[in-house]
């Protein structure tokens, strides 16, 4: 290196050495003035002229009067410890407002939303939104939070809240234990103003056990529970063919089942499309006859039954009499095939224990689906994953829910007030309504506001198919994303989206000359695909329609206040599904007693 380089760097050094002499003297020296005259005036001394080079270098000039004692307290120990405080909270706030995401003060990533970027989920927004949305709030003075729409989480390194309107309809892509539950599903049934659908295939310590006691002081809660994840007692039941009275309720109620069996890949195959079918109209000839759907399974081991056949000629369906008598006359072995394919697909409904759910029972009230939606109840619908027929029941009674508040809402200018929750949590498992991205496009207008909450994009795609799932994805007005995303596709697919932003790039250059340096800007990505997975558990991606993304920090259940008084009573629920587990599985005591 040549001399005139070396010079140079030291005077570099030099400089920047005296910066950091200055940055310091400079606050000390002036909180030094201010330590010393504060004490002495609590002293009873006077107050010394602005002086504050003296009062860091020469305190017994300025203050003659001060014991030695009082000057090191007061412009020398209080003074140091006012800097290093100063200088610690100006590192937490840059922490917070700059930088990249990760570690224990979560910094906002560059280039992703600030508050004035997403200023239609912030709740002055949201609010004035909600006045227009719902009549109810027009003309009210103060409208509280969780009236105003469902809180996703707040902007990350801030105290803004970030909420999603009751217009908004949401997908929610994130892994096991990344908060999808804790930090979406539970806070939205708690803070919910109407009623609440809710699927899962989980009961004890989840949202099942946190939400019931509170949502019972709300409206009635109804549990269906065909499986007995909670082991509770039916208290409900609910009639699958009081929608089927039609071609079309029957054909929806059908596909539910065949939904339920097969992937989206093998729905289109002649077996399947044929098994749903027989079923679709079994379905409809024993709800014109005000049949249980326990006699669908019937009809479905005697083909030659001719039963159906004249339900069906007597309500006037000819053409469909005469397109099940065509499969029932048919080549044996064909008709054989399509009734087994029937008969796997509503398997579920030769349990006792499941038919009971969908049965009449006495003494045990209907689940009505049309009065639910007009009140503030609760349903929690749960099955276990890869339930096939039971599963068919939890999407056939969510999805007649949402039809009844559809139907409500028209019948009451539009909408639903106060708005609707159903949050589909392990939609892709247990709750697998084939159209739900068609739904998507008009369930928010409704004031039907679902959740649906996926552990991957490709999980989706199993179950929609590829076109199905990119349209439910299109029609999400809000997409949040949580930890856990190990799709490489997808991530990419996300780190497009979010986009590039402009990075300040600085060279140097050094000759005989001296030293040189140019500042150049370049694209990079805002969010590279590897940063997308390593998303820090707590944290999420929000893309909302026409907003740049951004990042939120979540909001678990467990850290509000009330967390205390809710997890009292999910323990005391949880300990009473332990209980009941217990009670069935105990053998039956034997009577050793003698007979008198």
């Amino acid at each position: 290196m040549s001399q005139s380089s070396s010079s140079s760097d030291g005077y570099d050094i030099a400089f920047k050495v005296l910066l950091g002499v200055f940055a310091v003297a400079i606050p000390l020296s002036h909180l030094a003035w201010l330590g010393g005259n504060l004490t002495a005036l609590l002293t009873g001394h006077p107050w010394a002229g602005y002086r504050p080079a003296d009062a860091l270098i020469r305190p017994d000039q300025l203050w003659p009067g001060l014991e030695e004692t009082s000057i090191l307290l007061g412009a020398r120990i209080l003074p140091a410890l006012a800097l290093v405080a100063l200088a610690t909270a100006s590192g937490v706030w840059w922490s917070r407002h700059n930088g990249d995401f990760g570690g224990k003060n979560k910094r906002r990533v560059q280039g992703t939303a600030k508050a004035r970027d997403i200023e239609p989920l912030l709740a002055s927004a949201i609010t004035a939104k909600a006045r227009s949305l719902r009549p109810s709030l027009k003309d009210a003075d103060r409208i509280a939070a969780s009236d105003t729409g469902i809180l996703l989480g707040n902007l990350q390194g801030t105290r803004t809240e970030i909420r999603m309107g009751y217009e908004d309809v949401a997908v929610a892509i994130m892994a096991p234990r990344s908060g999808k539950t804790t930090s979406l599903a539970i806070p939205s049934i708690l803070a919910a103003p109407g009623a609440v659908l809710l699927t899962s295939n989980k009961a004890a310590g989840d949202a099942y056990t946190t939400c019931f006691d509170a949502r019972s002081r709300v409206g009635r809660v109804w549990s269906m529970d065909p499986q007995q994840i909670a082991h509770a007692p039916r208290t409900m039941w609910w009639n699958p063919l009081a929608d089927a009275k039609s071609l079309e309720g029957a054909n929806r109620l059908a596909g539910h089942f065949l939904a339920a069996s097969v992937d989206a890949s093998q729905q289109g195959d002649f077996w399947s499309k044929a098994g749903s079918n027989i079923l679709s109209q079994l379905f409809l000839a024993a709800a014109l006859d005000n049949r249980p759907i326990t006699d669908v399974m019937q009809w479905l081991a005697f083909p030659a039954d001719r039963r159906p056949l004249d339900i069906l000629r007597d309500h006037g369906f000819t053409s469909v009499a005469a397109q099940l008598k065509g499969t029932v006359e048919g080549p044996p072995e064909t008709r054989d095939g399509i009734y087994e394919t029937a008969r796997q697909y509503a398997s579920a409904l030769l349990s006792a224990d499941i038919a009971t759910w969908v049965t009449p029972q006495k003494d045990v009230p209907e689940f009505r689906p049309a009065e639910f939606v007009a009140s503030t109840d609760t349903l929690f619908l749960l099955s276990k994953d890869g339930g096939g027929g039971a599963s068919a029941l939890i999407a056939a009674c969510a999805d007649s829910v949402m039809r009844a508040a559809t139907a409500r809402a028209e019948r009451t200018g539009g909408r639903l007030d106060p708005p609707m929750l159903a949050i589909l949590d392990e939609a892709a498992n247990v709750c697998k309504i084939s159209d739900l991205p068609d739904l998507y496009s008009h369930l928010g207008s409704r004031g039907i506001i679902p959740i649906t909450i996926l552990q991957s994009y490709r999980q989706g795609q199993k179950v929609w198919g590829d076109a199905g799932m990119d349209a439910m994805w299109s029609a999400a007005t809000i997409k949040v994303i949580g930890s856990g995303i190990d799709d490489p596709d997808f991530a990419d697919k996300l780190s497009r989206l979010i986009g590039d932003h402009d990075v300040e790039t600085k060279s140097t250059s050094i000759s005989d000359s001296g030293k040189s340096t140019s500042i150049s800007m370049r694209q990079e990505r805002i969010l590279p695909a590897d940063r997308i997975r390593a998303l820090p558990k707590g944290t999420a991606l929000l893309f909302a329609t026409g907003l740049r993304a951004a990042m939120l920090d979540l909001r678990p259940w467990y850290l509000e206040p009330d967390a205390g008084e809710l997890s009292a009573a999910s323990k005391a629920a949880s300990d009473a599904i332990t209980a009941r587990a217990i009670a069935k599985a105990a053998p039956p005591q034997a009577d050793f007693g003698l007979a008198v």
